[in-house]
């Protein structure tokens, strides 16, 4: 017989669970999002990122991890992941291409 402290929750298990109160409300996507999204679905397009591949990365974010971030956040952090796993970039290259870009735009914002 199969006890119930032996069965794990993943973090989007959340079924019998007490509900919290959210917002039934649509909102404007924030321009990154919109381009999440895009890459989300060049990605799977190009066989490089699948959507089960992105599922099962969203969810090995853990629980505490997920109820932190945004849904795209989820998925930004997801993709690295994934990059990483894969070989295609290291951390340390995204590091350097992130204050790249930041750079970019603090200088643009100055001039």
């Amino acid at each position: 017989m199969i006890h119930p402290e032996h069965v794990v929750r993943l973090p989007n298990d959340i079924g019998g669970q007490e509900s919290p109160v959210f917002s039934r409300s649509d909102h404007e996507m924030a321009p990154w999002e919109k381009r999440c999204h895009a890459l989300a679905d060049v990605l799977d397009l190009r066989k490089i990122i699948n959507t089960e591949e992105k599922r099962k990365g969203v969810e090995a974010l853990g629980e505490s991890l997920i109820g932190k971030l945004s849904y795209y956040e989820r998925w930004i952090v997801t993709f690295a992941n994934i990059s990483f796993t894969k070989g295609f970039f290291a951390p340390s290259e995204l590091a350097e291409k992130m204050a790249e870009v930041e750079a970019r735009f603090s200088n643009d914002a100055v001039a």
